[in-house]
């Protein structure tokens, strides 16, 4: 009797069970929910304090039962401090947060993204196959950023014309805290990757197809507050900080270099220091720094660098002129130590910045703008 009668009772305390879990899920899920849109209000708060104002068209919330969804369509950005005043827009964001770790919001951006002066035509548009973001951590203590984009194109448009700025079939940023916190001398470590970047309009070298891999560590901060880049560089320099290069490794088509070292800022806000660089296959690269022979009659950088190659062997400036690249590779070659990358021959030579005149050995390279 007492048997066949808890036979009975199991579906009612099974259905009180998972009424009881589904409750308790959905107050959960809730509670999550909250704690997401509370960060996300954070963030966007903590934009607008430094005049980047974030708005959305229309927005919709949710993804119950297993993550917050928060769907913008028609986001705006509105960026009044700078010195220059900017609107950006795009055509749909979506944030997702796990109910487990409300403080991950990943964030799915549709494109295209424009830039205009705020009620003007866009300057610049930008699309992509896909944009993803990641931001771990509080507002009030950012722990670490990162940014993926696939089939990247951004184009200045203008005048019923394009110009193609950057594309790259991949590009990845990103930025954790090893050290301090947002509010108190923070030490960030920056990552780069690109797969096939291309910056025509940057430099005549950015027309050759860039694949990077770079890690650096920035040091000198007070804090992490949101500001302009300009004032972020003269904190930087004040302070007497620094980026340190831990592994830098870049490809151009048959050239591989690696590099090390750690840069700082002159008073002027130029880069100054110097980068131990190993590359392999230089004599490929020579011809879009200019420095073949064929760029124009009078070739200033190609005449500079034989000139500093005449002080250090009398005659071999002559001979770089006459033959450019490849007299060029072999003083070089001379001049530098001889190393290897992916079995290939290579030379170590120094990349100096000095003020932010640059120049790789002893072949001046150009002059860098100030960052402040």
């Amino acid at each position: 009797m007492y048997e066949e009668l808890t036979r009975r009772r199991w579906p009612l305390i099974l259905i009180a069970l998972a009424i009881v879990v589904a409750g308790g899920w959905s107050a959960l899920w809730y509670y999550a929910a909250g704690r997401a849109e509370t960060v996300i209000a954070g963030w966007r708060e903590r934009e607008a304090k430094v005049g980047r104002i974030h708005t959305c068209g229309s927005q919709t919330v949710g993804g119950f039962p297993l993550r917050f969804e928060m769907r913008c369509a028609d986001p705006g950005l509105e960026l009044k401090s700078a010195a220059q005043p900017l609107s950006v827009k795009a055509k749909d964001i979506l944030v997702t947060a796990k109910v487990w770790q409300p403080t991950l919001l990943t964030t799915e951006i549709t494109g295209p993204l424009t830039i205009a002066d705020p009620g003007q035509p866009p300057t610049i548009t930008a699309n992509w196959q896909r944009a993803r973001s990641e931001v771990r951590g509080l507002p009030t203590a950012p722990e670490q950023v990162a940014m993926v984009f696939d089939q990247l194109v951004v184009e200045r448009t203008g005048g019923g014309a394009s110009q193609r700025m950057f594309n790259a079939a991949h590009l990845e940023i990103g930025g954790r805290m090893l050290e301090g916190s947002a509010t108190s001398n923070p030490v960030i470590e920056l990552s780069l990757k690109t797969k096939s970047a291309v910056a025509p309009t940057l430099h005549q070298v950015m027309e050759i197809p860039l694949d990077a891999d770079i890690t650096a560590v920035l040091r000198g901060l007070n804090d992490f507050r949101p500001k302009p880049w300009p004032d972020r560089f003269r904190e930087i320099q004040a302070a007497g900080g620094s980026i340190e290069i831990s592994n830098a490794r870049l490809q151009q088509g048959e050239t591989i270099a690696v590099t090390n070292g750690t840069l700082a800022l002159s008073p002027s806000g130029r880069p100054h220091g110097q980068l131990r660089l190993t590359i392999a296959n230089l004599a490929s690269l020579l011809p879009a720094l200019g420095l073949d022979g064929r760029a124009a009659p009078v070739n200033k950088p190609l005449d500079n660098a034989a000139s500093r190659l005449d002080r250090i062997a009398p005659g071999l400036g002559g001979i770089a002129r006459q033959n450019a690249a490849p007299a060029l590779t072999a003083a070089l070659n001379f001049i530098g130590q001889p190393a290897e990358i992916d079995g290939k021959r290579a030379v170590t030579l120094p990349l100096r910045f000095n003020d932010g005149a640059v120049t790789l050995g002893p072949i001046p390279l150009g002059q860098t703008a100030p960052l402040f």
